[in-house]
């Protein structure tokens, strides 16, 4: 078979890169989805930056300070702009280093979710018959459990740690990936692109790599926004409960955690971390929402 020759490359790579050039530029006319965007690489530039711009150690203790309000209020010194905690921790340090922990934790665990979801979704939706059955059906089990419940149950049976916080919320978060992805497939595996590259033999691997995983890195890109924003809240009901990363690390559940003794009169201590985390899932959101619609047909035509 004669190789394709450099004028049809060339055709091919351009009508790739202005499939996501449309996508681009639908995504960029959804005002609201950018300014999501702009506010999570704003988040993750202050979580990789931390160490630089954060005015104290977030572990420090001044125990001659704690319970500061932030530095407008009568009571606040100007050196704890968002005040102290219960042991005289500098509040805005804790958020900024707390953002890191969290940010990873979460992400890492989407893209352990993504992965295994993926291909379970790869092998079920292009195999089909006794495979799919059995992937499906251990689909539905993990689906039948609450996804608290599930991750409050494998947080408890592995141990409250970085690395453990990671597995437990791949785990918990692969089945939507799983069921989206096989429905892609299942639609691809009919297409005659499909059909001619298994009726030239082309190996099963090739097939899933070159034809069928390009064509659903979209849908699953949606998904991964909005799972992230999921395990975003997720890591932080986990903490809240003692089963996330342990002291004296910072993340924004640990830090509700400690101000919820003290909710009453020191309002700041629990303020601040709900907002960044209501702030970074609706970003995310936001963004998913933006991108959903650039995937859209009909939204990209009346772009």
């Amino acid at each position: 078979m004669s190789p394709v020759p450099p004028q049809k490359k060339i055709k091919i790579q351009g009508r790739f890169a202005g499939q996501w050039a449309d996508l681009l530029s639908v995504f960029l006319n959804r005002r609201v989805a950018v300014m999501g965007a702009i506010i999570f690489l704003t988040i993750i530039f202050i979580a990789i930056t931390a160490q630089w711009i954060a005015p104290h150690d977030p572990t420090n203790q001044e125990l001659i300070d704690n319970l500061l309000p932030p530095s407008w209020d009568k009571n606040g010194l100007a050196k704890y702009l968002l005040g102290t905690d219960h042991f005289g921790r500098d509040m805005l340090s804790r958020l900024l280093f707390g953002a890191r922990v969290s940010l990873t934790v979460a992400g890492l665990g989407a893209c352990f979710a993504l992965l295994l979801g993926m291909t379970i979704g790869l092998f079920a939706g292009f195999y089909g018959g006794i495979v799919e059955t059995i992937l499906m059906r251990i689909v539905d089990v993990f689906l039948a459990f609450p996804l608290i419940l599930l991750a409050l149950s494998l947080a408890a049976i592995l141990g409250p740690n970085l690395r453990n916080l990671v597995i437990v919320m791949g785990l918990t978060g692969w089945m939507m990936y799983a069921r989206v992805i096989r429905s892609a497939v299942l639609i691809l595996r009919n297409l005659e692109f499909i059909s001619a590259a298994i009726a030239v033999g082309a190996p099963t691997h090739r097939i899933l790599l070159r034809h069928v995983l390009p064509n659903i890195v979209a849908p699953a890109l949606v998904l991964f926004t909005f799972n992230f924003a999921q395990f975003i809240i997720m890591e932080s009901a986990l903490s809240f409960l003692g089963l996330g990363v342990p002291p004296p690390t910072p993340t924004w559940g640990r830090m509700l955690y400690d101000g919820r003794d003290y909710l009453t009169i020191a309002w700041w201590m629990i303020t601040f971390p709900g907002l960044c985390i209501m702030l970074t899932a609706l970003s995310l959101n936001l963004v998913g929402d933006g991108l959903r619609d650039a995937l859209d047909p009909r939204i990209r035509r009346m772009a």
